[in-house]
């Protein structure tokens, strides 16, 4: 029997390992089946594959980590892919959604409209009144959009369901992108909270609630923990003037995961002691409110690769290239033109050669006619040679919907749940 193992692959040296999928004679295996046969199985490259079980032991570690009164909610805007939002639907308690279109992918998942709630700024009239057709949840993100709302609300004869998204006057430290403090497009300065909370009473809304969401990509539990202290304790100031109960109090999420050199993956332990201490006083201060976690990336990014095929190999000057059918137009985020400030590599290695020692640096582009489109740069690799597949892990967020496909016209990207 040809052995199989888990133990730790490390594609870039310096990188956090990546050990989730099994390698077998040297060929990584997602979803139980080794990478050639996938690639066959697809019929083309590129492609991206996500692996059902990574998914769902996500999930399982998380409800292991956090009390179980806390309610766990996928932010499908990091992968919308529809058959990995309905496997998500059976493994959550909630969809989070960004648009009108997300809305319908959430619902024909079947996921419980009281569970799904929609944020965003810039939210069209015609999407809020489906919103409240559909019976969900509106993070409000201003006051404009209450006029449409209860617009909506009378012709359907069905009372919006609304929180406020609260733009807070702290930030999650350490953060990949800033959602919250300071002047935000997203939601309502917490000041200004009060005086909406009115209005929404007096347009005769179902007022239940706060979102807040402090940043995202945070590897720093601590941060995580100050930040999630923080918004609770904004919720409770702000619930005193509410004009009903509270019934949930969405805390953001923030959990990263490791790309680069030198990250490590995130500690749950402390995130759920912090939660643990935050769901005792809310039983006390809020009582019937649900504290809940809004997570995306952490939920799915580290199931799934991306796929590609070298079909050049050539030295310039020296330094090694290989090119790819694929690249920046697919995955914009390895590329580093996805909010990298200085870029640096995603874990990239070769899908037949997992055990392989590198044998020198090699830079990975794609097809396209812009020295933008590099997959990875002076990455140590082992010999590549025309026809070898090509990986780049952590590709299951942010990747095929974050990127320009159409640009200068080459063939889209495939995508497999497996």
């Amino acid at each position: 029997m040809t052995a199989e193992r888990h133990a730790p692959v490390r594609p870039l040296l310096q990188h956090a390992e990546m050990s989730q999928f099994a390698v077998r004679s040297g060929e990584l295996v997602v979803g139980g089946m080794p990478l050639t046969r996938l690639a066959a199985r697809v019929g083309q490259t590129p492609f991206y594959a996500y692996d059902r079980g990574l998914l769902r032991s996500r999930v399982a570690e998380l409800r292991s980590a956090l009390p179980a009164a806390v309610k766990l909610h996928y932010a499908m805007k990091a992968n919308p892919m529809p058959a990995l939002v309905c496997f998500m639907a059976t493994l959550v308690d909630g969809i989070d959604v960004a648009s009108a279109g997300e809305l319908q992918v959430a619902l024909d998942a079947g996921a419980n409209p009281q569970e799904i709630s929609f944020a965003g700024p810039g939210k069209r009239d015609a999407e809020l009144r489906q919103a409240v057709a559909a019976g969900i949840l509106v993070n409000l993100e201003s006051a404009r959009e209450l006029r449409p709302l209860a617009a909506a609300s009378e012709e359907l004869g069905l009372p919006a369901r609304v929180a406020v998204r609260v733009n807070p006057d702290f930030e999650l430290k350490g953060s990949g992108m800033k959602m919250g403090g300071g002047p935000k497009p997203f939601g309502v300065d917490a000041e200004a909270v009060p005086a909406l909370m009115r209005d929404i009473a007096a347009a005769g809304l179902r007022f239940e609630g706060f979102h807040l969401f402090a940043g995202s990509q945070n590897l720093r539990a601590e941060a995580i923990c100050e930040a999630q202290r923080l918004s609770y304790a904004l919720a409770v100031r702000l619930a005193a003037e509410a004009p009903t109960p509270i019934l949930t109090v969405n805390l953001g999420g923030g959990f990263g995961i490791p790309y680069f050199p030198g990250e490590r993956r995130l500690d749950l332990a402390p995130i759920g002691d912090n939660l643990a201490a935050l769901v005792e006083r809310a039983a006390r201060e809020l009582p019937e409110a649900a504290l809940v976690l809004e997570l995306g990336r952490f939920l799915v990014g580290e199931a799934g690769i991306y796929v590609c095929r070298v079909i050049d190999s050539k030295t310039s000057r020296g330094e090694r290239f290989v090119v790819t059918d694929g690249g920046m137009h697919h995955h914009l985020a390895a590329s580093g033109n996805f909010g990298q400030v200085v870029r640096r590599n995603y874990p990239v290695g070769l899908g037949c050669q997992m055990t392989a020692a590198p044998n020198g640096l090699t830079t990975v582009t794609g097809p396209l006619c812009t020295p933008l489109d590099k997959l990875a740069e002076q990455a140590p690799l082992a010999d590549v040679s025309v026809g070898e597949l090509v990986v780049v892990f952590q590709s299951g967020a942010y990747g095929i919907t974050a990127s320009p496909q159409q640009f200068l016209s080459h063939p889209p990207s495939a995508e497999v749940l497996v």
